[in-house]
């Protein structure tokens, strides 16, 4: 693993920023890498405010979306909600058709069938919508591309409005309203909301316009920071005040549903990565192995009893997923290891028995393995399909535009994507995306890299010190749980192999001539024993560690590495 340290702040921003705060200098430091040089902008960021979000009409179309939904409630026309079978589109599903539902009883919503459908709008679902006399369809999460099936939507007499937050194509489908942050002809400030994060200004932008505060929508940001958390978009601007009242929401007043969820990973207060880890796989794992309706039947779900009930379900599910997902790792990892081939620059595995619902999870998997661009497939009927995913800064989708010749279809972005294929092309793509890669992939990008934001001393470390940091979540992309590097470090004879196969590191540090020892815990470190039998230096993060009710301090350590000195 490559250690990258970022670059050093201004030394006098720092300086005046620890003055002002009364805070030390690698506090500020932290702040000011990311951007908040100022008092103001360090109040903004340590208490989000809901009054700081954007006006939605600043949004492109938002007030002809406003308008058609005010007419269809106006004339009593039945709306359909629908939303993409992932977190982000159920949650979008679950938000959306709720709030609508208090004032208009005929909203319907509709989630795609992950296998049987696909990704985005389906000709099924227009059918659908026009079988049961529905005249709108808000589609959220999903839609920025179906130029071909709004048109077919606009034959039946049926409008769209999308509410997406992807990339647009050449060509914007023509709904009564495209919503979406990225549009090159949209002036909004901030583009990085999740899909559920766009359908959240819809509401704002039809609450606010009936004379109501946006406060009045904190029950609903449970779900908005649910889809940030699942969909990795950064978690800065608007995306972090969402996240911050979100997570209050979720652990001092979640909805019924939430609450169910949250009983499944008995932990009482959740943080962005238990959202991440406990509550958004549950959610997918019922579009990955059945079918996302049941997710959204528990999120929706105002009776407690019933939403147990449903809760349990995606568990167990979810439960299912783990299995599987396990088992089929074991399965493409073997298959890797009897290719014999470290000098490839790619992973590519198929089985025809795999599952299609967790081939994306299995190609995460195998580069935690073995760190390369991953396609991992099988077989559906007379097709495979796969699932690719890449590494840190390497661009995936320009790999696979290369090997267009081999694919039947395919979509995604730079670090992950679905196709489809022949199965007598399969070994004509396997050799083509390991040339392309081969050619365009640096040399630095094969190599997992550690972002460090400043060396310090242990000395620094005090429960003061790890308070502020915790003031700086939620974390995520844009705003990551500081890492901090040590060096002149020195094992002081306890540290040992922990776990039922020596996986960890259960390590006790003392620094240069401070005789104080600082507990540290490894995981999946335990090859890196030898390292602590002479000076080291380390990579971490600061963790409370809890022990039969008492809390202390310790280094979540990422990494250790020979002292250089």
């Amino acid at each position: 693993m490559r250690w990258k340290f970022k670059p050093e702040p201004n030394p006098k921003k720092v300086a005046v920023l620890a003055k002002v705060l009364q805070i030390d200098t690698t506090l500020a430091k932290l702040l000011v890498q990311r951007g908040i040089e100022t008092f103001e902008q360090a109040k903004d960021f340590f208490r989000p405010n809901l009054q700081n979000l954007h006006d939605p009409f600043l949004m492109k179309d938002m007030d002809k979306a406003v308008n058609r939904i005010n007419t269809a409630l106006q004339n009593d026309e039945n709306i359909l909600i629908y939303g993409d079978y992932d977190v982000d589109g159920t949650t979008s599903v679950a938000l959306v058709s709720t709030y609508l539902k208090q004032f208009h009883k005929h909203i319907a919503t509709y989630i795609p069938d992950r296998d049987s459908e696909g990704y985005g709008i389906s000709y099924r679902g227009i059918d659908y919508a026009d079988e049961h006399n529905i005249s709108l369809v808000i589609a959220l999460d999903c839609g920025i591309k179906a130029v071909e099936k709004i048109q077919y939507a606009r034959k039946k007499n049926i409008d769209f409005i999308i509410c997406d937050h992807h990339t647009p194509g050449a060509k914007l489908p023509e709904a009564v309203a495209v919503l979406d942050p990225k549009r090159t002809d949209c002036p909004y400030p901030y583009k990085e909301l999740s899909g559920c994060g766009v359908g959240f200004k819809l509401i704002q932008a039809l609450h606010e316009q009936k004379g109501h505060s946006v406060e009045e929508l904190r029950p609903y940001l449970e779900l908005v920071t649910t889809s940030i958390a699942a969909d990795i978009v950064p978690i800065t601007g608007e995306n972090r005040i969402l996240a911050y009242h979100g997570l209050q929401v979720i652990n001092n007043n979640p909805g019924t549903g939430m609450a169910a969820l949250k009983n499944t990973i008995e932990k009482k207060n959740l943080n962005i990565t238990d959202v991440v880890f406990g509550i958004a796989p549950q959610i997918n794992a019922a579009g990955r192995l059945m079918h996302a309706d049941f997710a959204l039947k528990v999120l929706t779900c105002d009776k407690a009893e019933e939403a147990q009930k449903f809760a349990f379900q995606i568990h167990q599910i979810n439960e299912e997923r783990k299995d599987l997902d396990k088992k089929i790792t074991r399965e493409a990892l073997l298959q890797i290891e009897n290719e014999n081939d470290e000098n490839r620059y790619t992973n590519v595995v198929f089985q025809p028995h795999w599952h299609k619902g967790v081939i994306g999870i299995v190609a995460s998997r195998i580069i935690e393995t073995h760190y390369k661009p991953t396609v991992v497939f099988t077989r559906k009927k007379d097709v495979l399909v796969g699932s690719a995913r890449s590494v840190r800064g390497f661009n995936l989708y320009q790999s696979l535009e290369a090997c267009d010749d081999y694919i039947l279809q395919w979509g995604g972005h730079k670090y992950a994507a679905g196709l489809s294929l022949k199965p007598e092309n399969y070994e004509a793509f396997k050799n083509c995306f390991e040339k392309t890669v081969k050619e365009r992939i640096k040399p630095e990008q094969r190599t997992r890299e550690l972002h460090i934001d400043a060396e310090i001393f242990l000395s620094e470390i005090s429960m003061k010190f790890y308070r502020i940091i915790q003031q700086m979540a939620p974390f995520g992309p844009g705003n990551m749980h500081p890492v901090f590097a040590a060096s002149g470090l020195r094992d002081n004879g306890l540290s040992r192999r922990v776990g039922t196969d020596s996986s960890h590191l259960k390590l006790h540090i003392i620094e240069g001539a401070n005789p104080k020892t600082y507990p540290g815990i490894g995981f999946g470190l335990g090859d890196l024993f030898p390292l602590l039998q002479a000076p080291f230096r380390a990579a971490f993060t600061l963790d409370i560690n809890e022990w039969q009710g008492n809390k202390s301090l310790q280094l979540k350590v990422k990494d250790l590495q020979k002292d250089p000195s």
